[in-house]
């Protein structure tokens, strides 16, 4: 499957110091995203999908909310740093939500596992992102 974020990160005119950093809270929100709606979907699927209700509707939020994230903060051109804060914030705390809904069904539905882990990973990457801006 082509990857084409290196390559347009690097031809971009701005080229911020923490460009790995960016590339990789990018990566890690678009994945989170995947994760999310595809846990969602899985849950959808069982049986005591009733059980799952609030698990689903994290899912969807995170994942909306990591989709925009990683859009954001692909846009290197003059970001507004109050709004790039809010939403590395956002998108952690979204990211928190639902790692911790998943992991409570993670025993049960290894979608769930799959899917804290890229929470996980992905408020990682945000915390990385927003500790590396400056001050």
């Amino acid at each position: 499957m082509p990857h084409h974020l290196p390559d347009m990160l690097r031809a971009h005119p701005m080229q911020p110091s923490d460009m790995e950093t960016i590339r990789r809270c990018i990566e890690a929100c678009f994945d989170c995203a995947m994760a999310c709606t595809n846990c969602a979907d899985a849950c959808l699927a069982e049986e005591k999908v009733a059980e799952l209700r609030m698990c689903i509707r994290t899912n969807l939020d995170c994942a909306d909310i990591c989709e925009a994230t990683g859009r954001v903060v692909a846009r290197l051109t003059k970001p507004i740093k109050a709004l790039m804060e809010a939403q590395l914030d956002a998108c952690m705390a979204a990211c928190e939500a639902c790692g911790a809904e998943c992991t409570r069904h993670a025993a049960m539905h290894a979608h769930c596992r799959v899917c804290a882990e890229a929470c996980r990973a992905c408020a990682q990457a945000c915390r990385a992102l927003r500790e590396a801006m400056p001050h």
